[in-house]
């Protein structure tokens, strides 16, 4: 298991300050006990690596003590530019989820940034929220726990399932999904389905799913007027909460171009905290909805691991 090691311990009593070491600190639910930036929010304690620091060092022509740039926890041992959105970070007791990479620089209020013109917080700096607390002492190391975003497909085709005609739509959202994911700050973890328009089976593949933690699932197929069209039929029941908007656009926005859109009954919705989306079975047709799905992804994905950024 990769490990970081914590070189510097630092603390404020205001914002946008040059934080002061100590050789340890209670951390709380809130963040780190006596720091500015500590509270009910997703960006109680913040990070970065000696490697940052002295980088900017170098660019800044003078020396950057550690807390100088506002970071809670000066670390070595680990680039914190591997780690993603919802990694945690674990030291005994003490449990820190990733909740953020960079951040908006406070620029004129920054004493830093009046100094030397920019900083390196903005854009290396990591921060997180505390899952569970304790008592953090200098030389201590975190454990480092991967969480992925963790996507399945399942594409529903009685032909496919049996082999008569290669599934298309399933790899290509996932091909899709790679590509969309790679420049965000989250890992990324697939799986994958193929199964014939049958009810039982559709709803036990869904329910394994949500069981196994995955964080979105992709229907593909069965969303029309055919008999064998039974997925909405399937997926609305099984939804606590519905998001209505996102196909009822879709539909908007294709209507004059291809009649066909307005009789897809495809629908978006939560079960418990997994995003749901029924696609059409065509290419062409995923293409088109993963172009307004994931637009919203980014943000659904802080909202139902209640991470407020705004």
């Amino acid at each position: 298991m990769k490990q970081i090691e914590i070189n510097s311990l630092n603390i404020s009593v205001e914002k946008g300050t040059k934080k002061v070491p100590v050789d340890s600190v209670e951390v709380d639910l809130n963040g780190m006990v006596g720091d500015a930036h500590a509270g009910a929010w997703h960006r109680q304690i913040s990070l970065l690596s000696l490697e940052s620091l002295g980088k900017f060092q170098h660019k800044s022509g003078r020396p950057i003590e550690v807390g100088e740039l506002g970071e809670n926890i000066t670390t070595s041992g680990q680039n914190l530019s591997q780690l993603n959105v919802f990694d945690r970070l674990r030291c005994g007791d003490i449990e820190i989820e990733i909740t953020q990479i960079g951040k908006k620089c406070h620029g004129k209020g920054c004493d830093i940034f009046n100094e030397v013109g920019e900083c390196v917080m903005p854009v290396e700096g990591i921060f997180g929220r505390v899952i569970s607390g304790g008592t953090l002492k200098v030389g201590d190391t975190f454990d480092i726990s991967p969480k992925p975003v963790r996507i399945a497909v399942i594409t529903l085709s009685d032909r496919a399932s049996r082999g008569v005609y290669k599934d298309l739509s399933g790899p290509h959202i996932i091909e899709i999904e790679k590509e969309f994911f790679a420049d965000k700050p989250y890992g990324v973890e697939f799986f994958s389905s193929l199964i014939g328009d049958d009810k039982e089976r559709l709803e036990k593949i869904i329910s394994e799913y949500i069981r196994g933690g995955v964080d979105i699932i992709f229907t593909t197929g069965g969303t029309g007027l055919g008999p064998r069209d039974i997925t909405p039929d399937v997926v609305k029941p099984m939804l606590d909460r519905e998001i209505p908007g996102i196909m009822e656009y879709i539909r908007v926005k294709y209507a004059e171009q291809i009649s066909a859109s307005m009789i897809s009954r495809s629908v978006a919705g939560m079960i418990g905290k997994t995003l749901i989306f029924t696609l059409p079975g065509s290419v062409k047709a995923v293409v088109e909805y993963l172009e307004v799905i994931n637009k919203t992804l980014p943000h659904s994905l802080l909202m139902i691991n209640d991470i407020n950024t705004h």
